[in-house]
């Protein structure tokens, strides 16, 4: 980019560059060093929801790419992501188990990759359906698969370990080191915390990098005008494959980090109110942005944080669900169809699009024009 010249690049390679402007890279840096700098300056309980709030922005990143950028409405996100928690927990379980499936494996990369690579695989089974269906039809079928995952989940006793007892997530080790336990420099939640955003980058990094190439224009055209897509020559069916592979080998790694963080996986968790989660994510965050499924993910893992404080405040907001007036459960169920409506009403583009409106406010400040 020239100098002085704002958004006047002189070769595409730069106006397709990751971090294209000397401000991007500036605040890019800052960023990181603030999250590196967070275990040392925040107390263990929240760093732990950082930690899960950024293995949600993995998730919500992945149904993105195929919801934002290539145009396909999913709402079985829920059955992918048990699908990668429940392979995370039976590669690393204890393989003398009497009564669940275990093989022992703890490091991070194997049981990590193969929950990716489980979930992708069912999501390239599914993909020639999502290949001829669109809008509702396909919304439709994606959520068929949360409620057959929900069956089967609660009577694959050996594998998720039956409703009400579940079984331990998976053990998170790496070079002889282990995340789940307090060590002699750090905390456990520090430990995950830095798992987590170093998963986060690198899986951040990966979806940017495939958006910005010929696969994420190809995706993009399709979820503009599929049939002007396949005129120009575009492989619609084989595309759509692909954005819903990589949304569920996304939604698969997700799926086993974050029952790491909670620590054990219940066959119950894995319903339409999870999808529905992941939607919240990316709408509010902002459709097709890698950055704003970080900014939703953030967003509503941090919700409940500050719901939990308002029964102290407001009286009619009950702390338990058998208690008068309202559950704080209930207000974050009405808050994130509230919160929904409200950005696809008055900012389609999320929180993404209110940072652009504000960068760009100071960007011809104190000009209006």
């Amino acid at each position: 980019m020239s100098r002085g010249r704002p958004q006047l690049y002189l070769s595409y390679a730069q106006d397709m560059a990751l971090l294209n402007t000397p401000t991007k890279r500036a605040w890019t840096v800052v960023l990181v060093l603030v999250a590196v700098l967070m275990p040392f300056l925040l107390e263990d309980d929240l760093l732990v929801v950082l930690a899960t709030a950024f293995v949600a922005a993995i998730g919500a990143i992945g149904l993105n790419l195929v919801t934002g950028y290539a145009g396909q409405v999913s709402l079985g996100h829920a059955f992918f992501l048990a699908l990668g928690a429940y392979t995370a927990a039976a590669v690393s379980g204890d393989p003398d188990s009497p009564r669940l499936i275990g093989f022992g494996i703890t490091s991070i990369p194997v049981w990590l990759l193969a929950s990716g690579l489980v979930a992708g695989l069912a999501g390239l089974i599914v993909a020639p359906l999502a290949a001829r269906l669109r809008g509702l039809y396909l919304a439709v079928v994606t959520l068929g698969l949360v409620f057959i995952g929900e069956h089967v989940f609660k009577h694959w006793k050996s594998l998720t370990g039956g409703v009400g007892v579940g079984r331990p997530a998976a053990v998170p080790e790496l070079f002889g080191i282990q995340f789940a336990v307090d060590g002699a420099f750090f905390t456990k939640a520090q430990k995950l915390y830095l798992l987590m955003f170093v998963l986060l980058v690198i899986f951040g990094v990966l979806a940017r990098n495939l958006v910005r190439s010929r696969i994420g224009r190809a995706l993009a055209a399709v979820r503009d005008r599929d049939l002007a897509a396949e005129v120009i020559g575009v492989d619609v069916t084989r595309y759509k494959m692909i954005a819903f592979a990589v949304s569920s080998f996304y939604a698969g790694v997700a799926g086993a980090l974050l029952y790491v963080m909670i620590g054990f996986v219940e066959p119950g968790s894995f319903n339409l109110g999870l999808s529905v989660q992941y939607i919240a994510m990316i709408l509010i965050g902002g459709v097709a942005t890698i950055s704003g499924s970080v900014m939703g993910a953030l967003f509503i893992t941090l919700l409940p944080r500050v719901t939990r404080e308002l029964p102290a405040i407001l009286p009619f907001v009950s702390s338990s669900s058998t208690g008068a007036g309202i559950s704080v459960f209930q207000l974050e169920t009405i808050l994130y169809g509230l919160l929904i409506i409200g950005f696809l009403i008055f900012e389609p583009r999320g929180l993404f699009g209110i940072w652009i409106r504000i960068r760009n406010y100071w960007k011809t400040w104190p000009f209006s024009h």
